[in-house]
Protein backbone atom coordinates (compact mmCIF):
# COMPACT_ATOMS: atom_id res chain seq x y z
CA UNK A 1 0.00 0.00 0.00
CA UNK A 2 1.14 3.68 -0.58
CA UNK A 3 2.29 5.57 2.26
CA UNK A 4 3.67 9.00 2.40
CA UNK A 5 7.38 10.01 3.09
CA UNK A 6 8.86 7.49 4.67
CA UNK A 7 12.34 7.81 5.71
CA UNK A 8 12.72 11.41 4.13
CA UNK A 9 11.96 9.41 0.29
CA UNK A 10 9.55 11.05 -1.82
CA UNK A 11 7.84 10.22 -4.95
CA UNK A 12 9.56 10.66 -8.48
CA UNK A 13 8.24 14.45 -9.95
CA UNK A 14 8.49 12.48 -13.05
CA UNK A 15 4.95 10.82 -14.05
CA UNK A 16 3.53 11.86 -10.63
CA UNK A 17 2.41 8.49 -9.99
CA UNK A 18 2.30 9.07 -6.77
CA UNK A 19 3.48 5.65 -5.53
CA UNK A 20 5.91 5.65 -2.82
CA UNK A 21 6.61 1.97 -2.04
CA UNK A 22 6.52 0.94 1.63
CA UNK A 23 10.52 1.07 2.61
CA UNK A 24 10.46 -1.40 5.76
CA UNK A 25 8.40 -3.96 7.01
CA UNK A 26 6.53 -2.42 9.99
CA UNK A 27 5.42 0.24 7.61
CA UNK A 28 2.64 -1.96 5.92
CA UNK A 29 -0.87 -0.78 6.45
CA UNK A 30 -3.15 -1.69 8.37
CA UNK A 31 -6.56 -1.89 9.73
CA UNK A 32 -9.71 -3.39 10.98
CA UNK A 33 -12.32 -2.94 8.18
CA UNK A 34 -12.24 -4.68 5.50
CA UNK A 35 -13.61 -2.15 3.21
CA UNK A 36 -10.12 -0.03 3.57
CA UNK A 37 -8.35 -3.23 1.33
CA UNK A 38 -8.37 -3.60 -2.00
CA UNK A 39 -10.31 -6.80 -3.69
CA UNK A 40 -7.40 -9.82 -3.64
CA UNK A 41 -5.75 -10.68 -6.68
CA UNK A 42 -2.62 -12.46 -6.16
CA UNK A 43 0.10 -9.68 -7.46
CA UNK A 44 0.06 -8.47 -3.81
CA UNK A 45 3.45 -8.97 -1.96
CA UNK A 46 1.08 -11.11 1.00
CA UNK A 47 -1.16 -13.23 -1.35
CA UNK A 48 1.65 -13.58 -4.41
CA UNK A 49 2.50 -17.95 -3.21
CA UNK A 50 -1.08 -18.63 -2.29
CA UNK A 51 -3.88 -20.07 -3.95
CA UNK A 52 -5.83 -17.23 -3.93
CA UNK A 53 -8.97 -18.36 -6.16
CA UNK A 54 -9.17 -21.08 -3.74
CA UNK A 55 -10.69 -18.81 -1.03
CA UNK A 56 -12.26 -15.79 -2.03
CA UNK A 57 -15.51 -16.42 -0.30
CA UNK A 58 -12.94 -15.49 2.78
CA UNK A 59 -11.26 -12.18 1.52
CA UNK A 60 -14.40 -10.89 -0.17
CA UNK A 61 -17.78 -13.03 0.85
CA UNK A 62 -19.94 -12.58 3.99
CA UNK A 63 -18.56 -14.38 6.93
CA UNK A 64 -20.58 -16.16 9.93
CA UNK A 65 -18.87 -13.96 13.35
CA UNK A 66 -21.51 -15.67 15.72
CA UNK A 67 -19.53 -18.06 18.43
CA UNK A 68 -19.42 -21.93 17.63
CA UNK A 69 -19.10 -24.50 19.80
CA UNK A 70 -15.98 -24.91 22.49
CA UNK A 71 -14.26 -27.58 24.77
CA UNK A 72 -12.08 -26.73 27.13
CA UNK A 73 -10.08 -28.63 29.94
CA UNK A 74 -10.53 -26.85 33.04
CA UNK A 75 -8.02 -25.75 35.11
CA UNK A 76 -7.52 -23.28 38.38
CA UNK A 77 -5.89 -19.97 36.96
CA UNK A 78 -7.60 -20.21 33.10
CA UNK A 79 -10.55 -18.48 32.19
CA UNK A 80 -12.37 -19.67 28.75
CA UNK A 81 -15.23 -17.64 27.94
CA UNK A 82 -17.08 -15.30 25.15
CA UNK A 83 -16.34 -11.59 25.36
CA UNK A 84 -18.05 -8.81 22.93
CA UNK A 85 -16.60 -6.50 20.67
CA UNK A 86 -15.71 -3.57 23.06
CA UNK A 87 -13.55 -5.68 25.47
CA UNK A 88 -10.88 -3.27 25.89
CA UNK A 89 -7.96 -6.04 25.10
CA UNK A 90 -9.33 -6.30 21.66
CA UNK A 91 -6.89 -4.41 18.82
CA UNK A 92 -4.08 -4.15 20.93
CA UNK A 93 -1.38 -7.01 19.66
CA UNK A 94 -1.78 -6.08 16.46
CA UNK A 95 -3.95 -5.57 14.06
CA UNK A 96 -4.66 -6.79 10.28
CA UNK A 97 -2.38 -6.30 7.04
CA UNK A 98 -4.21 -7.93 4.48
CA UNK A 99 -8.03 -8.37 3.30
CA UNK A 100 -8.66 -11.74 4.70
CA UNK A 101 -7.98 -10.61 8.35
CA UNK A 102 -9.76 -7.55 7.99
CA UNK A 103 -13.23 -9.45 6.46
CA UNK A 104 -12.61 -11.72 10.08
CA UNK A 105 -12.29 -8.65 12.39
CA UNK A 106 -15.20 -7.15 10.46
CA UNK A 107 -17.14 -9.86 11.55
CA UNK A 108 -16.93 -11.65 14.61
CA UNK A 109 -20.21 -11.03 16.71
CA UNK A 110 -18.18 -11.83 20.49
CA UNK A 111 -14.15 -12.94 20.50
CA UNK A 112 -12.71 -15.98 22.78
CA UNK A 113 -11.16 -14.88 25.69
CA UNK A 114 -8.90 -16.82 27.33
CA UNK A 115 -7.04 -15.48 30.43
CA UNK A 116 -4.03 -16.66 32.33
CA UNK A 117 -3.59 -15.84 35.92
CA UNK A 118 -0.82 -17.05 38.69
CA UNK A 119 2.61 -17.80 38.91
CA UNK A 120 2.43 -21.88 39.02
CA UNK A 121 2.52 -24.02 35.77
CA UNK A 122 -0.71 -24.90 34.00
CA UNK A 123 -2.17 -26.17 30.88
CA UNK A 124 -5.40 -25.63 29.02
CA UNK A 125 -6.40 -27.42 26.13
CA UNK A 126 -8.99 -25.51 23.94
CA UNK A 127 -10.94 -27.95 20.78
CA UNK A 128 -12.84 -26.57 18.13
CA UNK A 129 -14.23 -29.26 15.99
CA UNK A 130 -16.71 -29.47 12.89
CA UNK A 131 -16.93 -25.76 12.41
CA UNK A 132 -18.74 -26.87 9.34
CA UNK A 133 -18.50 -26.28 5.51
CA UNK A 134 -19.62 -22.19 5.26
CA UNK A 135 -17.39 -19.42 5.90
CA UNK A 136 -16.99 -18.36 8.84
CA UNK A 137 -14.98 -15.13 10.80
CA UNK A 138 -13.36 -15.52 14.27
CA UNK A 139 -11.66 -13.71 17.14
CA UNK A 140 -9.63 -15.19 19.93
CA UNK A 141 -7.59 -13.55 22.88
CA UNK A 142 -4.92 -14.97 24.90
CA UNK A 143 -4.18 -12.53 27.82
CA UNK A 144 -1.43 -13.91 29.91
CA UNK A 145 -1.38 -11.62 33.29
CA UNK A 146 1.80 -10.35 34.98
CA UNK A 147 3.78 -13.18 36.11
CA UNK A 148 1.78 -15.56 34.63
CA UNK A 149 2.63 -19.18 33.03
CA UNK A 150 0.90 -21.71 31.60
CA UNK A 151 0.90 -23.51 28.14
CA UNK A 152 -2.07 -23.00 25.76
CA UNK A 153 -3.01 -25.50 23.18
CA UNK A 154 -5.40 -24.44 20.41
CA UNK A 155 -6.72 -27.63 18.70
CA UNK A 156 -8.38 -27.27 15.32
CA UNK A 157 -10.09 -30.60 13.64
CA UNK A 158 -13.09 -31.29 11.78
CA UNK A 159 -14.43 -29.44 8.67
CA UNK A 160 -13.66 -25.46 8.25
CA UNK A 161 -13.41 -22.67 6.21
CA UNK A 162 -12.18 -20.04 8.71
CA UNK A 163 -10.33 -16.78 8.72
CA UNK A 164 -9.39 -15.70 11.95
CA UNK A 165 -6.95 -13.47 14.24
CA UNK A 166 -5.52 -14.51 17.61
CA UNK A 167 -4.79 -11.85 19.89
CA UNK A 168 -1.90 -12.93 21.89
CA UNK A 169 -0.60 -10.62 25.20
CA UNK A 170 1.84 -10.82 27.68
CA UNK A 171 2.05 -9.04 30.69
CA UNK A 172 5.23 -8.37 32.42
CA UNK A 173 7.33 -11.35 33.34
CA UNK A 174 4.69 -13.45 31.99
CA UNK A 175 5.70 -17.01 30.73
CA UNK A 176 3.53 -18.32 27.62
CA UNK A 177 3.62 -21.38 25.79
CA UNK A 178 0.91 -20.88 22.60
CA UNK A 179 0.29 -24.25 20.55
CA UNK A 180 -1.80 -24.20 17.57
CA UNK A 181 -2.56 -27.61 16.69
CA UNK A 182 -4.10 -27.58 12.67
CA UNK A 183 -5.72 -31.46 12.23
CA UNK A 184 -8.27 -30.45 9.80
CA UNK A 185 -10.32 -32.82 7.63
CA UNK A 186 -8.74 -32.93 4.04
CA UNK A 187 -11.26 -30.42 2.46
CA UNK A 188 -10.49 -27.69 5.63
CA UNK A 189 -9.16 -23.82 4.40
CA UNK A 190 -8.05 -22.43 7.11
CA UNK A 191 -6.47 -18.39 7.07
CA UNK A 192 -4.94 -17.45 10.51
CA UNK A 193 -3.22 -14.14 11.57
CA UNK A 194 -1.35 -14.28 15.39
CA UNK A 195 -0.31 -11.13 16.64
CA UNK A 196 1.45 -11.11 20.14
CA UNK A 197 2.61 -8.31 21.90
CA UNK A 198 5.28 -9.05 25.09
CA UNK A 199 5.82 -7.00 27.86
CA UNK A 200 8.91 -6.01 30.01
CA UNK A 201 11.15 -9.41 30.66
CA UNK A 202 8.07 -11.77 29.73
CA UNK A 203 8.67 -15.05 27.51
CA UNK A 204 6.21 -16.44 24.53
CA UNK A 205 7.23 -19.71 23.15
CA UNK A 206 4.82 -19.80 19.78
CA UNK A 207 4.57 -23.55 17.81
CA UNK A 208 2.82 -23.64 15.05
CA UNK A 209 2.15 -27.58 13.86
CA UNK A 210 0.20 -28.01 10.59
CA UNK A 211 -0.79 -31.83 9.45
CA UNK A 212 -4.63 -31.59 7.84
CA UNK A 213 -6.45 -29.56 5.69
CA UNK A 214 -6.60 -28.73 1.77
CA UNK A 215 -4.71 -24.54 2.58
CA UNK A 216 -3.84 -23.69 6.20
CA UNK A 217 -2.15 -20.38 6.15
CA UNK A 218 -0.55 -19.22 9.83
CA UNK A 219 0.83 -16.09 9.81
CA UNK A 220 2.47 -15.29 13.58
CA UNK A 221 3.30 -11.29 13.82
CA UNK A 222 5.03 -11.05 17.15
CA UNK A 223 5.74 -7.32 18.53
CA UNK A 224 8.97 -7.53 21.18
CA UNK A 225 7.54 -4.49 22.83
CA UNK A 226 9.13 -4.78 25.95
CA UNK A 227 12.88 -4.21 27.93
CA UNK A 228 13.80 -8.19 27.77
CA UNK A 229 11.58 -9.61 26.52
CA UNK A 230 11.76 -12.77 24.55
CA UNK A 231 10.57 -14.50 21.73
CA UNK A 232 10.73 -18.83 20.45
CA UNK A 233 8.78 -19.24 17.14
CA UNK A 234 8.67 -23.39 16.14
CA UNK A 235 6.73 -24.80 13.52
CA UNK A 236 6.33 -28.19 12.15
CA UNK A 237 4.30 -29.11 8.79
CA UNK A 238 4.05 -32.07 6.43
CA UNK A 239 2.30 -31.20 3.32
CA UNK A 240 0.99 -34.14 1.48
CA UNK A 241 -0.19 -34.61 -2.53
CA UNK A 242 -2.61 -31.39 -3.49
CA UNK A 243 -1.57 -29.60 -0.29
CA UNK A 244 -0.98 -26.28 0.85
CA UNK A 245 0.57 -25.45 4.11
CA UNK A 246 1.91 -21.49 4.35
CA UNK A 247 3.17 -19.13 7.15
CA UNK A 248 4.60 -15.56 7.01
CA UNK A 249 6.44 -15.05 10.38
CA UNK A 250 6.94 -11.57 11.10
CA UNK A 251 9.39 -10.63 14.17
CA UNK A 252 8.97 -6.74 15.40
CA UNK A 253 12.20 -6.06 17.79
CA UNK A 254 10.93 -3.09 19.41
CA UNK A 255 12.81 -2.64 22.65
CA UNK A 256 16.21 -2.77 23.94
CA UNK A 257 17.64 -6.12 25.23
CA UNK A 258 15.09 -8.20 23.31
CA UNK A 259 15.60 -12.05 21.94
CA UNK A 260 14.26 -14.06 19.31
CA UNK A 261 14.83 -17.34 17.66
CA UNK A 262 12.96 -18.74 15.04
CA UNK A 263 12.82 -22.43 13.51
CA UNK A 264 10.51 -23.98 11.13
CA UNK A 265 10.34 -27.37 9.78
CA UNK A 266 8.55 -29.27 7.33
CA UNK A 267 8.33 -32.00 5.30
CA UNK A 268 6.74 -32.65 1.70
CA UNK A 269 5.85 -35.58 0.01
CA UNK A 270 3.27 -36.36 -3.28
CA UNK A 271 2.65 -34.43 -6.34
CA UNK A 272 1.21 -31.10 -5.85
CA UNK A 273 2.49 -31.00 -2.28
CA UNK A 274 3.40 -27.11 -1.19
CA UNK A 275 5.09 -25.04 1.66
CA UNK A 276 5.69 -21.40 1.85
CA UNK A 277 7.44 -19.89 4.40
CA UNK A 278 8.87 -16.51 4.60
CA UNK A 279 10.27 -14.75 7.20
CA UNK A 280 10.47 -11.42 8.42
CA UNK A 281 12.47 -10.10 10.95
CA UNK A 282 13.19 -6.36 11.81
CA UNK A 283 15.45 -5.20 14.58
CA UNK A 284 14.04 -1.21 15.05
CA UNK A 285 16.19 1.73 16.12
CA UNK A 286 15.22 1.38 19.91
CA UNK A 287 16.58 -2.24 19.99
CA UNK A 288 19.63 -1.98 21.25
CA UNK A 289 21.24 -5.13 22.64
CA UNK A 290 18.63 -7.58 20.58
CA UNK A 291 20.09 -11.12 19.41
CA UNK A 292 18.26 -12.55 16.83
CA UNK A 293 18.25 -15.83 14.69
CA UNK A 294 15.63 -17.18 12.13
CA UNK A 295 15.89 -20.31 9.76
CA UNK A 296 13.89 -22.84 7.68
CA UNK A 297 14.32 -26.57 6.72
CA UNK A 298 12.41 -28.56 4.86
CA UNK A 299 13.07 -31.93 3.52
CA UNK A 300 11.50 -32.97 0.17
CA UNK A 301 10.76 -37.56 0.24
CA UNK A 302 9.55 -37.86 -2.86
CA UNK A 303 8.91 -35.54 -6.34
CA UNK A 304 6.47 -33.43 -7.78
CA UNK A 305 6.84 -31.02 -4.57
CA UNK A 306 7.74 -27.38 -4.20
CA UNK A 307 9.03 -25.52 -1.28
CA UNK A 308 9.21 -21.53 -0.72
CA UNK A 309 11.47 -20.34 1.87
CA UNK A 310 12.25 -16.69 1.76
CA UNK A 311 14.28 -15.44 4.88
CA UNK A 312 14.64 -11.15 5.36
CA UNK A 313 16.19 -9.30 8.23
CA UNK A 314 16.01 -5.29 8.15
CA UNK A 315 18.38 -3.90 10.82
CA UNK A 316 18.11 -0.36 11.61
CA UNK A 317 20.62 0.04 14.91
CA UNK A 318 24.07 -1.61 14.66
CA UNK A 319 24.34 -1.79 18.65
CA UNK A 320 23.16 -5.41 18.28
CA UNK A 321 24.24 -8.69 19.99
CA UNK A 322 23.67 -10.73 16.49
CA UNK A 323 21.52 -11.50 13.87
CA UNK A 324 20.94 -14.10 11.39
CA UNK A 325 18.95 -16.20 8.84
CA UNK A 326 19.40 -19.75 6.96
CA UNK A 327 17.45 -21.53 4.88
CA UNK A 328 17.51 -24.96 3.53
CA UNK A 329 15.56 -27.46 1.17
CA UNK A 330 16.91 -30.60 -0.11
CA UNK A 331 15.85 -34.70 0.03
CA UNK A 332 17.06 -36.78 2.45
CA UNK A 333 20.92 -37.27 3.02
CA UNK A 334 22.61 -40.15 1.45
CA UNK A 335 25.61 -40.42 3.97
CA UNK A 336 22.82 -40.97 7.19
CA UNK A 337 20.68 -43.62 5.14
CA UNK A 338 24.11 -45.14 3.99
CA UNK A 339 25.01 -44.80 7.65
CA UNK A 340 22.14 -46.71 8.90
CA UNK A 341 21.92 -49.68 6.30
CA UNK A 342 25.36 -50.34 7.07
CA UNK A 343 24.53 -51.09 10.59
CA UNK A 344 21.61 -53.63 9.51
CA UNK A 345 18.61 -50.90 8.95
CA UNK A 346 16.57 -51.59 6.18
CA UNK A 347 16.37 -48.49 3.97
CA UNK A 348 12.89 -47.98 4.42
CA UNK A 349 13.22 -47.94 7.86
CA UNK A 350 15.75 -45.30 7.62
CA UNK A 351 14.29 -42.82 5.52
CA UNK A 352 11.68 -43.00 8.37
CA UNK A 353 14.03 -43.05 11.12
CA UNK A 354 15.88 -39.97 9.09
CA UNK A 355 12.67 -38.35 8.59
CA UNK A 356 11.33 -38.98 12.71
CA UNK A 357 14.78 -37.17 13.51
CA UNK A 358 14.47 -33.95 11.54
CA UNK A 359 11.35 -33.12 12.95
CA UNK A 360 11.45 -34.41 16.54
CA UNK A 361 13.38 -31.13 17.33
CA UNK A 362 10.19 -29.22 17.07
CA UNK A 363 8.10 -31.89 18.87
CA UNK A 364 10.43 -32.34 21.83
CA UNK A 365 9.66 -28.54 22.88
CA UNK A 366 6.35 -28.37 23.24
CA UNK A 367 6.26 -29.43 27.08
CA UNK A 368 3.28 -31.35 26.80
CA UNK A 369 4.09 -35.13 27.05
CA UNK A 370 1.08 -36.10 25.78
CA UNK A 371 0.41 -33.72 22.69
CA UNK A 372 3.99 -34.39 21.77
CA UNK A 373 3.56 -38.25 22.02
CA UNK A 374 0.03 -38.03 19.58
CA UNK A 375 2.40 -35.46 17.17
CA UNK A 376 5.17 -37.93 17.11
CA UNK A 377 2.15 -41.14 16.38
CA UNK A 378 0.52 -38.65 13.59
CA UNK A 379 4.55 -37.93 12.04
CA UNK A 380 4.37 -41.80 12.11
CA UNK A 381 0.58 -41.84 9.92
CA UNK A 382 2.11 -39.37 7.22
CA UNK A 383 5.44 -41.77 6.77
CA UNK A 384 3.31 -44.58 6.44
CA UNK A 385 1.65 -42.62 3.62
CA UNK A 386 4.73 -42.42 1.82
CA UNK A 387 5.83 -45.74 2.02
CA UNK A 388 2.33 -46.59 0.08
CA UNK A 389 3.19 -43.91 -2.72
Amino acid sequence: MPTAEQHGIKEHSDGRFGFVPVQTRSDRFKSVNVADFAPVTGREAVWKLSPVAKFTDLTAGELDGSVYPVESTPNAGITVGWVDRDDSRIGTAGAPEERAAANAWSSFDQALAITVSGEEAKEVTVTRAGLGSAPRGAHTIIDALPFSQAVVILENTGDARLTENVEIILGESANLTVVTLQEWNDGAVHLANHFASIGRDARLKHIVVSLGGSIVRVNPSVRLAGPGSEAELLGLYFADAGQHLEQQVYVNHDAPNSRSRVTYKGALQGTGARTVWIGDVLIGRKAAGTDSYEQNRNLVLTKGTRADSIPNLEIETGDIKGAGHASATGRFDDEQLFYLQARGITEEEARRLVVRGFLSEIVQQIGSAPLEDRLQAAIEAELRGTEEE
